[in-house]
């Protein structure tokens, strides 16, 4: 991918650089950063981009435009997070692409899809870090942000995204135990950039109808929820979001969770594009207990469920004895999705690299405007970074492109 680009990085790569690009990334995040960061940037064609971000808005804008598929979704989302006050539309969605190679051609393949908001801060300095460190941008032709923006008019546009007509003191980034999360970096970058503070769900106040936070000791009023909460870690703890989001709050949403259930896996077997591989529900799959014999080669199939996050609870090439253990009532819960093998696209000194790219979407008036690619780089069996511990030239990284168009 951009062999020149490749070459002269690999030229001027050293353990030094790349301690010393760590240690201006930890001063962009202003704390610890406790997941892997790859050595080295990737570097892409913009036709490729262009076309994994028209598919991204594509596959976006047949969920979203679907009034009978958005029908079906609110059924699916469970009653304690049918949300009073939602979004009308998600203001994010992510979109996650494994690379292949067909033929000469580099295309993309749908991994998965998450109407909730990612690393839109961590993933701004990272760029940076990268940028300043390997001098990348100097000759003008090669960009981090997609849709034709630049650092400044991709800041404004999540100033806007963020913020709007608010002051930023009366918007939050809500999650839970905001500092202990390993997404910390990002939540920082996003206080430090816009100004909107991450907050724990319980130093939320409700009065009556309106909510409230304590910011450098002052009693704060809450506008707008930038959530981060993720429902099925709620889910996991066995804990309850401050209020009942059934009720009649005054307050604004951003990533508001019952969009986290109507965009996620549930929505991969509607969707019609070349780029998704085959995904059944589970529960139309079987055969009784057993799969029926379209799945006989099981090393092809993918068990997933809807709606955990960050690749937990997948199983490859599930068993007969592993299906028959999932309780009926939850198998409209599960996807069996066609397994694809990523083609490692990136050269590295430690041999050629899958490539994972997450096209982040935001809305931007009426439609969705890619923004940013997020990368994870990988030679394990799953892109993520937990699953590939104690390699190199692996883990998060950031995209350098060709300009892209607006």
């Amino acid at each position: 991918m951009l062999p020149r680009y490749r070459q002269e990085f690999q030229a001027q790569f050293s353990p030094l650089s790349y301690s010393a690009f760590l240690a201006d990334l930890g001063r962009r995040v202003r704390c610890p950063i406790e997941f892997r960061v790859s050595e080295t940037p990737c570097f892409f064609d913009g036709a490729l981009m262009r076309s994994l971000s028209d598919a991204a808005v594509s596959m976006t804008n047949s969920l979203v435009d679907d009034p009978v598929y958005l029908e079906m979704a609110a059924q699916v989302v469970p009653a304690r997070f049918r949300v009073a006050n939602s979004e009308t539309l998600p203001a994010f969605v992510q979109v996650d692409f494994g690379l292949v190679k067909d033929r000469k051609t580099v295309e993309g393949r749908l991994v998965e899809l998450q109407a909730f908001p990612s690393l839109y801060g961590f993933q701004l300095a990272l760029g940076d870090a990268y940028a300043r460190e390997y001098d990348l941008l100097s000759d003008g032709k090669l960009s981090p942000f997609l849709s034709g923006l630049d650092r400044s008019g991709y800041v404004e546009l999540m100033r806007k995204a963020l913020v709007g007509k608010h002051d930023p003191a009366n918007v939050v980034l809500l999650e839970i135990e905001p500092a202990r999360q390993k997404t910390r970096p990002d939540f920082e970058v996003t206080d430090a950039t816009w100004g909107v503070r991450a907050i724990d769900i319980h130093d939320v106040i409700v009065d009556g109808r309106r909510l409230f936070y304590k910011r450098d000791g002052s009693l704060t009023r809450i506008a707008r929820i930038y959530n981060r909460v993720i429902p099925d870690e709620l889910e996991r703890k066995g804990l309850s979001m401050p209020f009942d989001l059934r009720d009649d709050i005054d307050v604004e949403w951003l990533g508001s969770p019952d969009w986290f259930f109507k965009i996620s896996k549930f929505s991969i077997p509607h969707l019609r594009h070349p780029w998704v591989p085959i995904t059944r529900f589970l529960s139309e799959a079987l055969e009784g207990d057993r799969l029926g014999a379209a799945f006989a080669d099981r090393e092809r199939w993918l068990l997933k469920p809807l709606f955990s996050f960050a690749g937990g609870g997948i199983v490859f090439a599930p068993t007969d004895a592993q299906i028959a253990a999932i309780p009926e009532a939850e198998r409209a819960n599960y996807i069996l999705q066609e397994r694809v093998d990523f083609t490692p696209v990136i050269d590295t000194p430690h041999g050629a690299t899958q490539a994972e790219l997450r096209i982040m979407l935001v809305r931007d008036s009426s439609s969705y405007r890619p923004v940013l690619p997020l990368v994870r780089m990988g030679r394990g069996k799953m892109m993520g970074v937990d699953h590939n511990k104690g390699l190199d030239f692996v883990g998060a990284s950031a995209a350098f492109m060709t300009q892209t168009r607006k």
